[in-house]
């Protein structure tokens, strides 16, 4: 349940950052398919976040330690332009236009999960 919860959390902050950024789309015919297209590339972000950003982040201890955290805001945009990249190989109608596209929409991502995050009950 926990997961599912996720995974419509980071399709709403998709959805916002769709809204907010001009060069990230949902070029879905209608709003069910853009729902579905956004809950499937909320599913890939999710495999993402849990697979390749913890390698990244210890391979790119030293630029974060030299940064004070600043490579977060290139890590999270470069993997956006990778799940972006997925997305086309699965046939989802997401795109990303370019690196300034996903920096900003990894920004706008990062804080509506926040914000929305913050309402969910914690079952620790």
């Amino acid at each position: 349940m926990r997961f599912l919860l996720r995974t419509v959390i980071c399709a709403l902050a998709l959805w916002v950052a769709t809204a907010m950024v001009h060069g990230i789309q949902v070029t879905a015919a209608n709003g069910t398919k853009q729902g579905f297209t956004l809950l499937g590339v909320a599913v890939i972000f999710g495999v993402v976040n849990a697979f390749i950003k913890p390698v990244i982040q210890v391979l790119g201890c030293a630029f974060y330690i030299l940064t004070l955290g600043l490579f977060a805001l290139v890590v999270n945009a470069l993997l956006l332009m990778l799940v972006s990249w997925l997305a086309g190989k699965l046939h989802l109608p997401f795109h990303v236009d370019g690196f300034w596209s996903a920096f900003w929409g990894a920004i706008i991502i990062g804080i509506v999960s926040w914000l929305l995050n913050l309402f969910v009950a914690k079952n620790d």
